[in-house]
């Protein structure tokens, strides 16, 4: 049904039941101040048009039969007004009759917004408390008014004024009409600072979130005037020059005075920078015997001498709360107390450790999880009900729940708990996709063109399984893959699971010849120590290795090494592994701090056809300057050798480039074939790489979700068995591969090397290689996407370069 606007009259009376209070309750009251008491008989409601008389009568304080008076009275017309049901209720009494007269408030129909353009009816409808179907009152129209300026307030529009209206509507519903007059965007014409002597005001405003207008600042979102951010931009200044040595410092006031045009604020910090200190004597004090006060000192990251920085004292007191709490301290109270000197330029600090009051874990609350089951966020905890309260295993716990990689946010509070010596603490998740569906490519300096599809949900069901399936499908390779991994398996903290793939690769572009491997794998995962973990794993697979026979056919004159012709044909590998893992970084998923190093050893022969080991190291190490500014240093090697008499195949060596070795191409550096024209690679037995990356801002809002990193890799590749750089018996010299015939000078025949003697077309230079460039991440609308450019620095003549990688996924 079409609803018109009602006349002048009707929206004046709209706005009088909206805007008068007062001449609601007066007429109530008073009846019931003029009433001298009586036994009630008979309750008779009117004026109700929805709400049945029964309803109206049961929210009543009294009832037939009860003697009531003007304060009982009272009570009942306080009562009817605060189930928000009625605009105005009256109350009289005769002969034994309470005749209650209401007026209902009426039902909102419709919810509109006009006059917004700044923000989009969406956000304002989430904002306001009103809802169609409701129930119209003043007081929550009122709230709801008071939010819509808060929020125009808070996107920078200061004089925004909202003005509420309601349009009748038969059988007692309304329109209700929020009127907005946006008015200008109060912007920041200058922020100015006053007092400053040790920074300038460039490097100020840099310090505070407050951005001043400007007309080329399109993506800038601070650059409003917000009275709450005032106070944000004085805790910034303030931690900026404490933690540069301005122990006095004080921001004596901040003033945000509108423009005569009123087209925006200029905005002033009266600073009081105070003399610079550097720390004096620092020492640790502490009441726990079992602690050593030596040991404790040497874990304090401040010394006698250097500028003080607030940071150090939050870092010195963690670290001392951490160590009680490994040495079993569980209760226990670092405060550290300052004492300055004036005029020796000095800050003594002395930590007191100190036994605290004993807390216990009341219970354990998680709440946040839309879609994991709670015992699996529980069983990630550190501590259980019932537990001493330790803030170094909270900690932990928090680490342990990020690491999972479920949950975009995890924090972990405390909540008073059911006595004074009791606390809960309430772990608070934000669940983020798990599921992921990829897509990658590579562009190669060869014009190769690499595609991947693959689907995985990382925590299925809720339930914390790995479940992952790819499928590759390509000119050069077609793969298939699946792999299903248990956390807990028989709820016991080892993680056990299956891997079962079979692939095709078509490397004759790189290294002339074609692989095919099916194969099983089974693993299982355990705990060694609160840092490191342990692995066991079997694998049982075929490969088969294919060449075309033109190419190792000495007859028919395109012809390959040996070293590639004697890989030919099926092999059945029996491998057994172990490896172990020792993490020590503050963070899994996003790390500043810390370092990790992973040991992995696989012994081919237990059975099948196949002996060899295989040994390899990875560690990384990082540092984070800045939130901006982090930088690691990643190192990765290994080593790979034949045993009872066998050579490393071609498919168990090492191939690196492409994402593993940027700047090249997927098996672009190592060992290659150079006979008759071609550029096989053949692999190699050993290999050692480096990356250094620092990330960098980008200088962009952060909700562009836009990073950027500068690296360089650097490392090597080679050594192959002596077989496989030596002729053997019947091969063609790769340099002149025919001679003149001995019998016939008009024939040619092949011009067979000799056995044992060095190949020189078979290349395996165990140099330097190195790379740098550029790498962007942009978490963008369809997944996270990557970009990596790169110049490579250092090479040899028959590596293979790429410039450009971009791989990208799309999670659910």
């Amino acid at each position: 049904m079409l609803m018109t606007r009602v006349p002048c009259a009707a929206l004046a009376t709209g706005l009088a039941l909206l805007l008068g209070s007062t001449a609601i309750v007066a007429p109530g009251v008073a009846s019931a101040q003029q009433f001298q008491g009586g036994v009630i008989q008979r309750i008779l409601v009117q004026g109700n048009e929805r709400i049945e008389q029964s309803t109206v009568v049961s929210y009543l304080p009294v009832a037939p039969g009860e003697s009531v008076d003007a304060a009982r009275l009272d009570l009942a017309i306080k009562a009817l007004f605060r189930t928000d049901l009625f605009s105005d209720v009256k109350m009289d009494f005769q002969n034994g009759d309470l005749i209650v007269t209401v007026v209902e408030n009426p039902i909102i129909n419709r919810v509109i917004f006009e006059g917004n353009k700044g923000l989009k009816e969406d956000k304002l409808r989430d904002e306001v408390t009103v809802r169609p179907r409701g129930i119209f009152t003043r007081a929550k129209v009122q709230g709801d008014v008071q939010r819509i300026v808060e929020l125009y307030r808070r996107s920078g529009r200061i004089s925004t004024n909202v003005t509420p209206q309601i349009i009748e509507l038969p059988q007692k519903r309304v329109d209700l009409i929020f009127k907005v007059d946006e008015g200008p965007k109060s912007g920041i014409l200058s922020v100015n600072f006053l007092g400053n002597k040790a920074f300038s005001d460039n490097d100020l405003r840099d310090v505070i979130v407050t951005e001043e207008t400007r007309w080329y600042k399109f993506f800038a979102t601070q650059a409003n005037f917000d009275p709450d951010r005032q106070e944000y931009d004085k805790e910034q200044l303030r931690k900026h020059y404490r933690n540069r040595g301005y122990y006095d410092f004080r921001v004596s006031s901040a003033v945000a005075e509108l423009a005569p045009d009123k087209n925006g604020f200029v905005v002033t910090y009266t600073v009081d920078e105070g003399p610079r200190y550097k720390f004096g004597k620092v020492e640790v004090e502490t009441e726990l015997q079992k602690l050593d006060k030596e040991v404790l000192t040497a874990l304090v990251p401040v010394r006698s001498g250097q500028t003080y920085q607030d940071e150090s004292i939050e870092q010195a007191t963690d670290a001392l709360t951490f160590a009680a709490g490994a040495a079993g301290f569980a209760f226990v109270d670092v405060r550290p107390r300052y004492t300055p000197d004036r005029d020796k330029g000095v800050v003594d600090v002395s930590f007191q450790v100190r036994e605290g009051p004993r807390v216990y874990v009341d219970r354990i609350d998680i709440v946040g999880n839309t879609q994991t089951l709670d015992y699996v966020i529980r069983r990630e905890m550190s501590v259980v009900e019932g537990d001493a309260y330790n803030r170094a295993l909270v900690d932990r716990s928090k680490r342990q729940i990020r690491a999972l990689g479920y949950f975009k946010e995890v924090d972990i509070t405390e909540v008073a708990g059911s006595a004074p010596d009791r606390t809960a603490l309430q772990v608070q998740v934000e669940e983020q996709p798990t599921g992921e569906l990829s897509f990658s490519a590579g562009y190669s300096s060869v014009d190769q063109l690499v595609l991947d599809l693959g689907i995985s949900q990382r925590n299925f069901r809720g339930r914390g399984q790995d479940v992952r399936a790819r499928i590759s499908v390509g000119s050069l390779r077609q793969q298939l893959d699946f792999s299903f991994t248990e956390p807990r398996f028989l709820n016991r903290d080892v993680a056990a699971g299956i891997d079962v793939y079979g692939y095709r690769y078509d490397l004759s572009e790189y290294s002339a010849y074609e692989t095919e491997t099916y194969g099983i794998t089974l693993r299982a995962g355990f705990p060694l120590s609160i840092d490191s973990r342990g692995q066991v794993r079997y694998t049982l697979r075929q490969d088969d290795i294919q060449i075309d026979n033109l190419f190792c056919d000495p007859s028919q004159g395109a012809l390959l090494s040996t070293s590639l012709c004697s890989q030919v044909g099926k092999r059945l590998t029996s491998l057994v592994g172990y490896g172990a893992r020792l993490d020590r970084r503050n963070d899994y998923l996003n790390p500043t701090r810390g370092f990790y190093i992973d040991f992995n050893q696989d012994v081919a022969g237990l059975g099948g056809d196949v002996n060899y080991v295989r040994t390899d190291l990875e560690t990384a190490w990082f540092h984070g300057f800045t939130k901006d500014f982090i930088l690691s240093v990643t190192g990765s090697a290994g080593y790979v050798t034949g045993w009872a008499g066998d050579n490393v195949r071609i498919n168990d060596r090492y191939y690196k480039g492409g994402l593993s070795f940027r700047g090249f191409e997927t098996a672009g550096i190592g060992p290659r074939d150079l006979s008759f024209g071609r550029t096989d690679a053949l692999g190699g037995k050993a290999y050692a790489i480096g990356t250094v990356e620092l990330t960098v801002p980008t200088f962009l809002p952060e909700q562009y979700g836009i990073k950027a990193a500068l690296f360089s890799d650097f490392g090597t590749l080679g050594k192959l068995d002596k077989k496989d750089k030596t002729y053997q018996v019947g091969e063609v010299d790769c340099v002149n591969p025919t001679v003149v015939s001995p019998t016939d000078p008009t024939q040619t025949v092949p011009n067979y090397a000799v056995p044992g003697t060095r190949n020189t077309c078979i290349r395996d230079d165990l140099s330097l290689r190195a790379s740098a460039g550029l790498s962007i991440f942009w978490k963008s609308p369809m997944g996270p996407i990557r970009f990596d450019f790169s110049r490579v620095l250092a090479k040899e003549d028959y590596d293979q370069e790429e410039t450009f990688r971009f791989s990208t996924s799309t999670r659910f």
